[in-house]
This record gives C-alpha cells, structure tokens and sequence, in this order.
C-alpha cells in the first residue's frame, strides 16, 4: 500500500470516529444517537448541618451583662444572697452588686417607699401597706414575689445550758413577753436564774414571723384571733430584752451565758452549731425532715421581690434572679437552709419568664 493510500485511509477513519462522537448514526444520516448514560459511582452525601438556634437566655449570662445591682433586706436572706451574689460574680459578672442586711421591713421600704434597691430580700410575705406603698411611687411597681427556700426558725440557748432540751410554743411566747422571768417559773425543775433574753428587733421579718407564730395567740383580741399589734407590744416592752438587726449579736449574747435564750434562722444557728444548742419547739427539732413533712412548727418561706420594670430596663438584674433560681437549691443547704417546693421554685420560674417576657 502506497503512503498516500495510507494517509487517505487514516482521515477518512478519523472523520468516522468524529461523527460517532457527534452523536450521529452509523448510517451518516445525520439522527441523533441515543446518548450514553454515564454511571458515576454513588457518593455518600454530606451530612446537612443544622446551626443550632441561639439560646434565648444567653443574653442573662452573667458574663453578658454589666451595671449595678442593689439588694437589701431580711438578715435571714442575706447569707443566701450573699453566696449567690458571690458567685454571679465568679461566673463573670463584673459590675456591683450589694446586698445590705437590715431586716425585712427596711428592705421593703428601700425598696418601696424611696424605690432605692432592685431586689427586696425578705424573710415573710409583703404587707398590703408596702405593696401600696410600691404602687404610689413616681415610677410605680408591682413587687413580684420569688419563694427561694424555707427557714426553720431556730430557738437556741448556749451550749453550756444543761437544763433545758424542749419547750412549748406558749412557754417560748411567755418568756419572751416577760411573763414569766426567772427559769424555774418555766418548770420547776429548772434553775431559779433570770432568764436572759434576745430577739431581732421590729424591723426584722424574722421578729414579724415570732410574733405571729408564737406571741400573738397569746394575745386575742375581741373576734377570738390572735392580736399581732398586742404581741408586738408585749414583745418589745419585755424588760431586759435585748434586740438587734444583726444576728450575729444575738448569737453572741445568747453563748455568753448558760441562762440566755434567743431565735433567728436556722443559718446562723448551723453555723454556731459548736457554740449553741437548739430547742425542740413541741417535742421537734428543726432538720430537712421536719421542715420537709411540717412537723416542725415555726418554719416558714424565704424570698426576693423585684418588679418586672426593673427586670425589663435592667438586664443585669434579671440576669442575676434568674441565676439566683436555677442554682439555688444547689446552695442553700451549704448556706444553713433548706429549699422550696419544687412547685414553688418552679413557679417563681414561671413568675420571672412571664415578666421578662420569655
């Protein structure tokens, strides 16, 4: 075969491969060859990556926000709300915050009266005269109650007293009122030694909660009910009583003498357990247990007020309640008390979304 034969052989095969891979018939009639299907291998799909939402309370981090915080009020509550404040602060907080002892009834009217403080601390519930109070400021608020645990007030005579294990509630009521003064009037059994008395004084809720648990039936008034306003005269006119705002006076003057007898919350007993003896109040101590199945019969509920305005303008302050309710129960038995109904914490959960709104 000659070379140009060959070279024509060779384009005229070249050109029949082109129009093959144009898609044109065999037959060169110019139809369209059905199309090869290429089968690519099957690939494993990326997963698809949802981005989480944001977490709506991350904005009440501690770390997220900033600015003052002021808290005054029950020297029951303090310690509580010291540890928590101690530890918003430890989880980032950075701005101030204060928490003020000064009884309850001064807390309310910081926190009602001259609208001073964002969080009321107090050892009882509101009086309709403080929530009025509230109402009548040039900015009015509606205090909302937060129940954050339960004290059992604790009667506490020093640890040298070797006399005296249990008493009554009408035996404590007349002690205190000055009704009977010297020990063996109380039982004979008793040493014949003036009894030595300390209480919170009026401004406490600890003082307000006494009063009504203890003192006031004691005192009737013409319907048969127990006169709180007579028990809380009888109470401050006892002679030789000592008061004072801070408990930690009490508990000094209570484990000075083997004849003194006084009351507070339970924190502060807990934490002179060494110093102090409790008394069983009707034949009961005051324990998780007793509190827990009321048996124990001068315990009684703790909590913080704020007002939804000021959770609404002051995020740092929303932030710290709502820190305050979810590590709570996680504290408070540490501290010296013991903590809410879950029903009731959960409800002081569903008082602060529904006030900011979440």
């Amino acid at each position: 075969m000659s070379k140009t034969v060959r070279s024509l052989l060779f384009a005229v095969v070249a050109m029949s491969l082109l129009l093959a891979a144009c898609g044109t018939s065999p037959s060169g009639d110019g139809t369209p060859a059905a199309e090869t299907q290429a089968v690519e291998p099957t690939a494993t799909e990326a997963p698809v990556v949802v981005e989480p939402s944001a977490d709506p309370m991350a904005m009440y981090a501690p770390d997220a926000v900033t600015g003052d915080i002021i808290t005054a009020g029950s020297s029951t509550v303090f310690p509580l709300s010291e540890r928590m404040s101690e530890l918003f602060q430890q989880e980032g907080y950075t701005g101030n915050i204060t928490v003020d002892s000064i009884g309850s009834g001064a807390g309310f009217e910081r926190f009602c009266k001259t609208g001073e403080t964002d969080i009321s601390n107090a050892s009882r519930a509101i009086k309709d005269s403080e929530v009025e109070a509230c109402k009548a400021l040039p900015t009015p608020r509606d205090p909302i109650a937060f129940r954050v645990g339960t004290d059992a007030l604790t009667v506490v005579v020093s640890a040298d007293n070797d006399f005296v294990t249990a008493l009554t509630k009408e035996q404590l009521g007349k002690i205190f009122t000055a009704q009977v003064t010297k020990w063996n009037e109380v039982d004979p059994s008793f040493p014949a030694e003036t009894i030595l008395v300390y209480g919170p004084g009026a401004d406490s809720g600890t003082f307000d909660y006494f009063n009504e648990a203890v003192v006031a039936p004691l005192y009737l008034n013409a319907d048969g009910k127990a006169d709180t306003t007579a028990g809380k005269a009888a109470l401050l006119g006892a002679p030789g009583a000592q008061f004072s705002e801070d408990d930690n006076v009490l508990v000094q003057g209570v484990e000075g003498s083997k004849y003194a007898i006084g009351y507070f919350g339970f924190a502060y007993y807990n934490e002179n357990a060494g110093k102090l003896k409790a008394v069983a109040v009707e034949g009961v101590e005051p324990s998780q247990a007793t509190v827990d199945d009321g048996t124990y019969p001068i315990s009684r509920p703790l909590f913080i007020y704020s007002d939804a305005n000021i959770l609404k303008e002051k995020p740092q302050v929303a932030a710290f309640i709502y820190f305050y309710l979810s590590n709570v129960d996680n504290e408070i038995s540490d501290v010296g008390y013991f903590p809410a109904p879950d029903a009731d914490l959960q409800a002081s959960m569903d008082a602060w979304k529904s006030a900011t709104g979440n």
